[in-house]
């Protein structure tokens, strides 16, 4: 018997009546596949391929864009060219497996990559290990509120994420016509993006200082303008709109164009180096150097207050969060409840316990024996994973049902700086110090980024009608796959590249801005240098003034600390967002605009990234098994001086601009009559 045409129920995003119930697109009663060979199999492919994307373009940019609507795109594109009829479910979970590596990657590539800044060595095990288990806990502690967040608030939280890939997965075949407009859009971005990254076909951060006028500036008053041509950069500052675009690039305006001339212009006659390791003066360093050693640091301190700002805003959330995991835990919940069905039912509240008892087990073996040697610190850094991470688990699943953004990073911070104070209280400082605070700062980011990103899962099955039990099961698997493909990944980006500061070695590395962030903050805390606290203070005060006037704290905050050159083409993104979608006289044609950009956006950043790795993992052979430490694709092809000189610069400015042009009109190309959703 063929089932009728799937569609979401119209009280689906609404508050329920008084009396109503929410029956989802699959009844509870009449079940699709769901965990099968074909849906696991390719949700394990996808978490390995966007794990490895992922983890190149966030060490590149400080974003890590979430992996749920490509997936969902691809899967049911894969489904509907395969002819799998009832395949939603599967679908589901393929995108519930899958999506694990984005958020595995935000929390591993955030801290761990401050390990070799720092110039500590971490091993493979470490990274995986340190991922695992903060994915687990992750897991493992949003297990008991799933039923607030996605069921008893049911209408209270908008869930954008949620509701976009929701939307996509009932699709149909709508779905596959989506997915080839999306693998369009990543068969350009990556070829684009090959060609600078791996080609080195014209230089990939463009510069003022190319032009006479700009190198005056730069010089003279410390004025600077950078760009990264990137089409994945560009891409993702499409999906991230313009009103965050804007706000992310007006906290770089402010640090590059305003705070980097003001401290050149008041340090200019400081005769020796101040509050500096590099041993220059502030006249003798150029804007990027000012950035790093001065400015750079008001921004971190206004993501962690930012941080701060959003638990007390919080605070009623996590009072109720720690109520009902009683009541899950004693089992008064369900008895009050009774309800017993298909679409309701959980892992057991005692395997989760248990779950949580053995994870924190093996965490504390893990500190023990391969972070800090000592029984005392090993207890203190578990005591520090298990309150922040179970604290803030709310904080990051309400962001995400509200906004779509977890603000991980300004937590993580917070995270460093209080693990920073009492190990170093407890004695343990140096190397061994920052390796420790480094480690747990990574468990609870990755703790807390897979609260987030699971939630907005688990909502999806709630709407359409998956056991959320299998979901959960499934998850752990994808944690397992996306902690050792990120553990390898990091590896072999950090043997081609780098991270963080040039050296002799990796001249050009990647910047790895929040892992930056992370080892700027412990470096003073465990090596008993002064720490910028002033500077930070100006950051804490600045996000006070924000929230008071109603700017986002941790969007500003986060363009204060990340280089100029990968907010710039954010903005540009967020500028082609609106001009797309207010062209039109006719609102419909504006959003069907809006959305073909969204596809085409999602495949330059899967492309890119994706292109990068393979780039990465080519210049990764050259050097380690065929022509030592110097070779790269670029020098065997003739290209790496064309693509650092000032033609290949310019060259660069002219294909950015030409991205952008051929962006626009494939998004605008479809005629205004044309209502078939491609």
């Amino acid at each position: 018997m063929e089932r009728s045409p799937l569609k979401l129920p119209e009280n689906a995003y609404r508050k329920l009546n008084p009396g109503e119930t929410y029956d989802p697109v699959v009844p509870a009663e009449a079940p699709l596949p769901e965990a099968t060979p074909y849906s696991v199999t390719l949700g394990i492919i996808f978490a390995v391929i966007f794990s490895a994307a992922a983890a190149y373009l966030g060490l590149k940019i400080g974003q890590v864009f979430e992996a749920a609507i490509p997936i969902a795109i691809l899967a049911v594109g894969l489904s509907t060219s395969l002819k799998r009829k009832n395949s939603l479910s599967e679908n589901v979970i393929v995108q519930s497996i899958g999506a694990a590596s984005g958020v595995i990657v935000a929390g591993a590539i955030f801290t761990l990559p401050g390990l070799y800044i720092l110039g500590l060595k971490a091993s493979f095990l470490q990274v995986f290990l340190s991922s695992l288990f903060g994915g687990f806990l992750g897991i493992l502690f949003l297990i008991p509120f799933r039923r607030y967040f996605v069921s008893e608030m049911h209408g209270e939280f908008p869930f954008p994420e949620a509701t976009a890939t929701t939307e996509i997965l009932v699709a149909g075949e709508s779905g596959g016509d989506q997915a080839r407009i999306l693998l369009g859009g990543a068969i350009v971005g990556g070829i684009y993006d090959f060609l600078v990254s791996g080609v080195g076909a014209w230089k990939e951060v463009v510069s003022s200082t190319v032009f006479g006028w700009g190198h005056r500036l730069a010089h003279n008053v410390k004025l600077e303008f950078r760009l990264n041509i990137g089409a994945a950069v560009m891409g993702l500052g499409y999906i991230v709109g313009l009103r965050y675009a804007a706000i992310i690039a007006a906290g770089s305006f402010v640090a590059w164009w305003v705070l980097i001339p003001l401290v050149y212009f008041i340090g200019a006659h400081v005769p020796q180096p101040f509050l500096t390791h590099s041993g220059l003066t502030i006249s003798q360093m150029t804007p990027m150097q000012i950035f790093s050693d001065y400015v750079r640091h008001v921004g971190i301190g206004g993501i962690a207050a930012a941080g701060i700002i959003g638990v007390v805003k919080s605070w009623r959330i996590i009072a109720g969060a720690f109520k009902l995991a009683y009541l899950e835990i004693t089992g008064a919940h369900h008895a009050a409840s009774g309800e017993t069905i298909r679409t309701q039912l959980d892992l057991r509240m005692k395997w989760v316990m248990t779950g949580i008892l053995v994870t924190l087990g093996a965490i504390w073996v893990f500190f023990r024996w391969g972070v800090t040697g000592h029984m005392s610190t090993a207890i203190i850094g578990l005591a520090i994973v298990l309150v922040i991470a179970f604290l803030f688990t709310t904080v990051a699943a309400r962001a995400i049902a509200i906004v779509g953004t977890n603000p991980v990073s300004g937590m993580t911070l917070m995270t460093l700086i209080i693990s920073s104070v009492i190990l170093v209280k407890a004695g343990l400082t140096g190397q061994t110090g920052m390796l420790a605070a480094l480690i747990i700062g990574g468990v609870v980011c990755t703790a807390l980024s897979m609260a987030g990103g699971f939630i907005t899962d688990l909502k999806i099955g709630y709407w359409l009608g998956t056991t959320p039990q299998t979901q959960e099961r499934w998850k752990f698997l994808g944690t397992i796959v996306a902690a050792a493909s990120v553990g390898v990944v990091i590896l072999i980006l950090y043997t081609t590249y780098g991270f963080g500061v040039p050296t002799a070695a990796h001249p050009h590395p990647l910047p790895a801005p929040q892992a930056s962030a992370m080892a700027a903050v412990i470096q003073p805390l465990m090596t008993g240098q002064a720490a910028p606290w002033l500077a930070y203070l100006a950051g804490i005060f600045l996000a006070l003034i924000l929230e008071m006037i109603g700017v986002p704290p941790l969007a500003f905050a986060l363009g204060m600390y990340l280089p100029l050159e990968l907010n710039t083409p954010i903005l540009a993104g967020g500028l082609i967002a609106w001009f797309v979608s207010s062209r039109s006289k006719d609102e419909a044609v504006n959003t069907k605009r809006k959305d073909r950009g969204t596809l085409i956006a999602s495949g330059f950043i899967a492309g890119g990234a994706i292109m990068g790795v393979i780039a990465a993992i080519i210049n990764y052979l050259g050097k380690e098994v065929f022509a030592g430490p110097k070779w790269t694709l670029a020098s065997a092809l003739g290209l790496a001086h064309w693509s650092e000189s000032s033609g290949g610069e310019i060259l660069g400015f002219v294909m950015f601009v030409i991205l952008c042009a051929y962006m626009i009109w494939d998004i605008t190309r479809t005629p205004k009559h044309d209502t078939s959703g491609s």
